[in-house]
């Protein structure tokens, strides 16, 4: 299959004298090398997802939560 990548002039410039080097095409040194990559990845365990502390939380006593006008002073007054 036919695909267009952009690449960095350097990097790419690097990657066609490697391949001249090992007497390989452009497009046979990438494929080896995203193979190579691809198999490394493989080789890694999963990434676990983090767990997150949870904690239990309450209305604060007195405060009426659908007035957010309290609850901004309320949390001045905290300091949060």
């Amino acid at each position: 299959m036919r695909t267009t990548i952009a690449l960095d002039d350097d990097l790419l410039r690097r990657v066609k004298e490697q391949a001249a080097r090992c007497n390989r095409s452009l497009s046979k040194f990438v494929e080896d090398a995203l193979r190579e990559v691809l198999a490394r990845r493989e080789q890694c365990p999963p990434r676990r997802r983090p767990t997150l502390p949870t904690v239990r939380g309450g209305l604060r006593p007195g405060v009426d939560y659908d007035r957010f006008v309290e609850l901004s002073e309320l949390s001045e007054k905290i300091g949060a």
